[in-house]
């Protein structure tokens, strides 16, 4: 999946796992306990993703569940829009 266009920009329908995280921290979560929750999410299948992964040496701040890259994991705004609203409900 593209997330940039031939300009260089982000593709507005997308999410970086972070940008997802900051969108949830508006909800009274701190933004690395909302990147935890989304991750943790991604690993149970609940929240599909376009998942980058960290190599344990290349890790640089705080780890997150499964050594996914909150930076360059891709989160398509409607999936997030969809758990979102699930977790709300449940």
């Amino acid at each position: 999946m593209s997330t940039e266009s031939d300009r260089g920009q982000k593709d507005a329908s997308t999410l970086s796992l972070r940008e997802a995280a900051q969108l949830l921290s508006d909800e009274g979560l701190g933004v690395h306990e909302a990147e935890i929750l989304l991750a943790s999410a991604i690993q149970r299948c609940e929240l599909h993703a376009d998942v980058m992964r960290w190599a344990t040496e290349q890790w640089d701040g705080r780890h997150l569940p499964g050594n996914i890259n909150g930076r360059q994991t891709r989160i398509e705004r409607a999936d997030f829009d969809a758990w979102r609203s699930s977790r709300a409900a449940g």
